[in-house]
């Protein structure tokens, strides 16, 4: 299966990287969308999110912080991009703008976006409020 197939990129929250994959971002305060349920789901809280019936991954990320360990953070958004390649892929956390556009837009680097551009690029094809703080943005600037 390939990402193009994999999401709805016309529905809401669903990000079109350069490469063509796709990835779903969203807010858990809100229900599940309608459609498939992801393959995958990378769950960006300061808590240990509740079960989802998918594969996924926690990392420990304060709400209008940065993730608890950096290392992790960088593994746990290389494991998502590879998985958007051939898998429904979502990152979610409270709101679904702050971390999860952070996320994105790390996600968007990893793609091919300079890191420097990688904030603006989310912003106009995901949410125009993601990445919600200064050290958010510092911390996509710097990613690679």
């Amino acid at each position: 299966m390939t990402a193009s197939v994999t999401w709805d990129p016309t529905a809401a929250g669903v990000l079109r990287l350069p490469s063509g994959r796709l990835v779903r971002g969203r807010g858990l305060l809100r229900p599940l969308p309608p459609g498939p349920p992801p393959g995958f789901g990378l769950y960006l809280l300061g808590h240990r999110p509740p079960a989802v019936p998918w594969a996924s991954r926690w990392l420990r990320w304060p709400d209008f912080r940065l993730p608890v360990d950096r290392a992790e953070a960088a593994a746990a958004f290389r494991e998502v991009w590879e998985r958007s390649a051939s898998e429904r892929v979502e990152l979610a956390c409270a709101g679904g703008r702050g971390r999860t556009g952070t996320a994105l837009a790390c996600l968007a680097v990893l793609d091919g976006v300079p890191a420097t551009e990688a904030v603006a690029y989310v912003r106009e094809h995901y949410h125009r409020h993601a990445v919600e703080t200064p050290w958010q943005r510092r911390f996509v600037a710097r990613f690679h």
